[in-house]
């Protein structure tokens, strides 16, 4: 059985998010123009990319060496930004052969996530949303913590700039890149 705070593993007794409605306005939405940093030491303006990317947003990744704030695990949908990773991470040549690009994001700074991208070995970007300007302009869906302001977990499947399909809630997390897989290869589109 995984220790409670073992941030490579989820707790079988995690609490399941409920859908409050607070991503329905996404699906069409247009992606603002917005320069964010990169754990590549490059800005990525998602809205300019051409093709598929898949962006999944999470709250924050939990490090070996830091506590997980007070009650994480009793948030529903908190928990989990390692596995997600992880299995995005392992599924990533499958995104790749449908011609999509993945992106993680969360509001740690690229430092915090560059930590993360070496420990995982992630063959893929994390961009910092450390100031919120995509979630405020995109009017995601956010929960406090220990004066935290996180965005709750989320993917935006994007074609060019405009939002293709949104899942939300997400859970359990780590196995949500293969539902994310299997909704690319039903809807896959030259």
């Amino acid at each position: 059985m995984p220790e409670p705070d073992d941030i490579n593993t989820l707790p079988e007794d995690l609490p399941a998010p409920t859908d409050d409605g607070a991503s329905n306005h996404l699906p069409g939405m247009e992606v603002p123009s917005l320069s964010l940093p990169s754990t590549a030491g490059r800005i990525v303006d998602i809205a300019s990319l051409p093709g598929k990317t898949v962006l999944y947003i999470y709250p924050m990744t939990g490090r070996p060496d830091m506590e997980l704030p007070e009650n994480w695990n009793s948030i529903p949908g908190a928990r989990g930004c390692t596995p997600e990773s992880c299995a995005f991470r392992d599924l990533h040549a499958e995104f790749r052969s449908f011609g999509a690009r993945v992106f993680g994001m969360s509001t740690q700074s690229t430092e915090y996530q560059r930590e993360a991208v070496e420990r995982l070995g992630l063959q893929y970007e994390l961009l910092s949303d450390e100031n919120l300007d995509f979630a405020e302009a995109m009017k995601l869906p956010t929960f406090g913590v220990e004066g935290m302001t996180l965005t709750k977990r989320l993917t935006l499947v994007i074609r060019g700039s405009k939002v293709e399909k949104v899942f939300y809630p997400v859970f359990p997390p780590d196995k949500h890149p293969a539902e994310v897989l299997e909704w690319l290869s039903r809807n896959a589109k030259p």
